[in-house]
């Protein structure tokens, strides 16, 4: 049945009423055992002093996020301040030469900040993958790319290359891995786009210019090399209608995020109470589907600052970034779950389209699935629990296409028929809920730990069985309906704007 479809407006707010409901009900549970357990001896690594007035102490448990905000604050501001102030000094001078001087600033910040060693090795990688490039053979590119990214992410080579770079400081092991990493992905991504070209092939210089753009280089998003060398390459730069306020109004937003994340870390230890499996069985059930699903929004939050700040830098430049991960809230479906859209439309392009092509085949997708998830498991670090994720994952993104096969049988089809279209989209949001809990127990492997995954299965499915599960599953199936009900309201303006173009 189709997007369209629309239910009753008291059967809508029904379900907004539930939803709101049990999310305050849930967050008491996780307010109550955070108050609780503020002065826990096995919380004291991951509950800081906070602020003293309120009698609150704030959830530090996040490495990055707190590396964000202390150690590296004023690194980010004097770096990216510096790339704003001389990408736009070039912008408005010599805006066909931005480019380069984007890659020089990207190769002096980088040599400031990690040294000559580390610059070299990069450097050396882009060496081989273009002298690679020169072959125009695809197979040869995904071999020679995905050997370079194992040699940052496999031991002992991993190691051997990180002990070139002499000297230590808080943020060496995070930029070094993340530089590299992302550096080789773009790279991947000029010897396919390379091998491509019918007429001759890109230059060394096209090469450094795309990998040394400072905003993406270490920490994403990656932006394929067809992409960034259109955007960078025009001559003639302008701004569309209202562009700098919706820039300035992303900036703020990001702002408002980080405070509203600050001030929520003062009152839920999200993050913290997981990691002590004795206090968190003691939880209610509610209390438990709540953080689980609490530690993936935050998730989705921390994705969306820290890309979106980037992408605010990389539009001041002229340049149309990937978009910040689609919020996990909205989510019900395996196929849209991803937390970096710049490496989940780098996979699409070069692996999961390319093998899948349009995922009707049920092997063809099968195959698709493993060699995304392989090359995914290869660029997290091949480990234990990246292993169980990917393979629950790829699992996920199977069943669901099982699952629609199964249903275009012609039995069930004419069934549908038969229905009305209101009923159709019930039935579909109550699969649609319990695909929402795969994708959330299926996610909190990585986020958290293994243990706490199995931990709140466990109750949700076996001992909170049927209550806790039902309910839960019910009201999981409110937020599907709303969230079908938003996709039906932007289908329609979608629709009339297409159609406003036409006339």
């Amino acid at each position: 049945m189709g997007v369209k479809t629309m239910l009753p407006s008291y059967e809508l707010g029904f379900y907004a009423l539930t939803v709101t409901c049990a999310v305050v009900y849930s967050g008491s549970g996780i307010f109550e055992a955070s108050r609780d357990s503020m002065n826990r001896k096995a919380f004291r690594d991951g509950i800081k002093p906070g602020w003293h007035y309120f009698g609150r102490k704030m959830d530090v448990a996040d490495f990055e996020w707190v590396m964000w905000f202390t150690s590296f604050r004023n690194v980010i501001i004097f770096a990216l301040s510096g790339h704003v102030l001389f990408g736009k000094i070039c912008s408005m001078t010599v805006p066909q030469h931005r480019a380069v001087v984007y890659m020089l600033y990207g190769i002096l910040a980088v040599l400031g900040s990690m040294g000559l060693v580390y610059l070299m090795i990069i450097l050396s990688h882009c060496l081989v993958l273009y002298s690679v490039a020169l072959a125009k053979q695809k197979w040869l590119c995904y071999v020679a790319g995905l050997c370079c990214l194992a040699s940052f992410k496999v031991e002992p080579f991993s190691s051997w290359q990180s002990g070139f770079v002499t000297g230590a400081f808080d943020l060496q092991d995070v930029l070094f891995y993340g530089g590299s990493g992302f550096t080789i992905m773009r790279c991947m991504s000029f010897a396919l786009e390379s091998s491509e070209r019918k007429e001759g092939i890109y230059s060394i210089f096209d090469l450094l210019k795309y990998n040394f753009y400072l905003p993406f280089f270490f920490f994403g998003p990656v932006m394929t090399f067809d992409q960034f060398y259109a955007q960078v390459s025009t001559r003639e730069l302008s701004r569309k209608d209202d562009e700098m306020k919706n820039i300035r109004v992303h900036a703020l937003l990001h702002v408002g995020a980080i405070i509203a994340v600050d001030i929520f870390f003062h009152f839920f230890y999200i993050l913290t109470l997981p990691s002590d499996l004795k206090f968190v069985n003691r939880l209610s059930d509610w209390s438990l589907a709540g953080l689980a699903y609490s530690n993936l929004v935050y998730d989705w939050v921390k994705a969306a600052v820290m890309f979106g700040v980037i992408n605010t830098i990389a539009r001041l430049d002229h340049l149309d970034p990937p978009q910040p991960p689609k919020c996990i809230t909205m989510l019900y479906v395996f196929a849209e779950t991803h937390f970096d859209r710049g490496i989940n439309d780098w996979l699409c392009k070069y692996v999961y389209d390319h093998i899948g092509e349009n995922h009707d085949n049920i092997m063809k997708e099968l195959m698709a699935t493993i060699a995304t998830f392989a090359v995914t498991t290869l660029w997290l670090g091949p480990c234990e629990i990246v292993y169980i994720w990917s393979f629950f994952n790829c699992f996920g993104l199977n069943f669901e296409l099982w699952v629609q096969k199964f249903f275009q049988q012609e039995t069930f089809a004419k069934l549908e028929a038969k229905m009305s279209a209101a009923t159709s989209r019930r039935i579909r949001a109550a699969f649609g809920a319990a695909n929402f809990w795969a994708i959330v127990l299926y996610n909190i492997l990585a986020l958290n730990s293994l243990e706490f995954a199995l931990l709140v299965t466990k109750r949700l499915l076996l001992t909170g069985f049927p209550l806790s599960t039902l309910s839960i599953w019910f009201i999981t199936y409110c937020g599907v309906q709303l969230i079908k009900e938003r996709e039906r309201i932007l289908a329609i303006e979608e629709e009339k704007c297409d159609k406003a173009k036409v006339e």
